[in-house]
């Protein structure tokens, strides 16, 4: 099968599940609010407000552009969950697209002549796409305002990135998809902080892509290192920004005595400078790696700016204005999610221990 052939059958095939999805979606939506956060995500995404902590600015932002399409308040819902359906379907596109990008990579590709062989190979794509479609979990986030209609879509796009990255990974334009990855990981902190998990996934895809003899020291090399990218970015990067600014504000506002806010446009400038800087030198060295590493950091931090929405709506002063993390320190608190007991991962109760951590004459104290 030539590429042309293929670009040509991909796209008509990975459209023609979309509109499957969208239909199927659009035809079972919610017509109004599912009676759990669902309700919260449509109030304060049609007037940008602030919910629970995360928060899930860039979501939000997107939900007030479809509320925007509703006819009348009471339409609002509805047009808020369409978001969702939209995401969902978006989700079963790029999934159908990544098995054929997996596809492509038997041997025999190339002697898919005939219709039957076509058929065979993007029938198998598009089978496995549809039957997520189709599954449960799948289907009822797809149908209501919730974070893990888009989290689920943004996990296939990073996926997919990480799959055409792959396939142009040795180019002289190939890590531009490294650079969208990384934007998209920044982006999806937005959402939900699930979009992380793809980090592995694609450090294994680029140990195998680089590495031609796989050992068991390799690979666990590798998932080591994959996992260590996910928490510097997680606990080290986005934290550590955050608490720069909330130090600098104390520091320029309290120490100082400048306005409020000037702390955090002066430590926006430092950070700026340094990378202005730090791009500058290493492409003047032709330090290409280190370059590129900058940039990767760089475009995560500007995925991560839809968080400058929370502070500023939080100052506007919303009806619903969960923790009021008005400033750079509370925005920390709110992104460390400090208001809830903290869970502990290796050790302590197990998921289904159903009176765990409970005082056993005072077990519902708030």
């Amino acid at each position: 099968m030539s590429e042309k052939t293929y670009r040509i059958w991909n796209l008509s095939l990975g459209w023609f599940c979309f509109s499957i999805a969208l239909f199927v979606f659009g035809s079972t939506v919610e017509p109004t609010a599912s009676f759990w956060d669902a309700g919260e995500y449509i109030a304060t995404s049609a007037k940008l407000q602030i919910g629970h902590p995360p928060g899930a600015p860039f979501f939000q932002m997107m939900g007030a552009f479809f509320a925007l399409f509703a006819t009348s308040p009471e339409k609002i819902a509805l047009m808020v969950n369409y978001m969702s359906v939209f995401s969902s379907a978006f989700t079963i596109l790029f999934l159908f697209w990544t098995l054929t990008l997996l596809l492509k990579k038997i041997p025999s590709f190339k002697s898919l002549e005939t219709i039957s062989e076509r058929f065979g190979f993007f029938g198998s794509a598009l089978v496995g796409s549809l039957t997520f479609c189709f599954s449960d979990s799948f289907w009822f986030n797809a149908v209501e305002t919730e974070v893990y209609a888009m989290a689920t879509m943004i996990l296939s796009i990073l996926f997919w990135m990480g799959l055409k990255w792959e396939d142009e990974m040795n180019t002289p334009r190939g890590d531009k998809w490294l650079l969208m990855i990384s934007f998209v990981i920044g982006l999806s902190f937005g959402v939900h902080f699930m979009g992380l998990l793809t980090i592995p996934a694609i450090g294994m895809i680029y140990y195998f892509k680089n590495y031609k003899k796989i050992t068991i020291k390799g690979f666990i090399y590798a998932n080591l290192i994959s996992t260590a990218i996910l928490l510097v970015i997680f606990k080290l990067l986005l934290p550590s920004t955050l608490a720069f600014f909330g130090k600098a504000e104390v520091f320029f506002v309290n120490t100082i005595g400048l306005p409020f806010n000037s702390g955090t446009i002066i430590a926006a400038l430092i950070i700026i400078t340094i990378f202005y800087y730090s791009l500058k030198f290493t492409r003047e060295k032709n330090l290409v790696n280190l370059n590129t590493g900058i940039l990767a950091i760089l475009f995560v931090l500007i995925g991560f700016s839809s968080w400058i929405m929370i502070p500023i709506r939080a100052n506007a002063n919303t009806v619903i204005n969960e923790n009021s993390p008005s400033d750079a320190r509370q925005l920390l608190a709110y992104y460390n999610m400090e208001q809830y007991p903290e869970t502990k991962l290796f050790y302590g109760p197990m998921f289904s221990d159903i009176y765990a951590g409970q005082d056993p004459n005072q077990p519902y104290i708030d």
